[in-house]
């Protein structure tokens, strides 16, 4: 099977785009384990700012990433959960945890032995 080049590239430009940013692996990440409000992904999430978790939640959704959903209560309650889409993402992730670990532990180790 012959490979085309550019549209390999062109795939990889968009997952750089997706994954590029600094926050939008650990807000999936966070809400995959189970954090749904805002607060609980804001305060999982060390050094993220309100403003950023909000501009980040509002385009994952545009990207069908995150489904917000608004009960109608006293206070309000908005929950975010990863779409089967977004989910669709999680092995990708996963691998990446595992590679970041192998990596680090390769690096420690050389840097040990010097």
């Amino acid at each position: 099977m012959e490979r085309n080049q550019e549209e390999e590239l062109r795939a990889l430009q968009d997952t750089l785009y997706f994954i590029g940013g600094k926050w939008r692996i650990p807000i999936i990440n966070s809400i995959c384990n189970g954090n749904r409000r805002f607060r609980e992904i804001e305060r999982s999430i060390p050094g993220i700012t309100t403003r950023m978790l909000s501009k980040e939640l509002k385009e994952m959704e545009l990207n069908k990433l995150v489904k917000r959903t608004v009960y109608v209560d006293t206070p309000v309650l908005i929950e975010y959960e990863p779409t089967g889409y977004c989910r669709t993402f999680g092995n990708i992730i996963q691998e990446m945890i595992n590679w970041g670990r192998a990596h680090r532990d390769v690096v420690t180790k050389e840097a040990a032995e010097s």
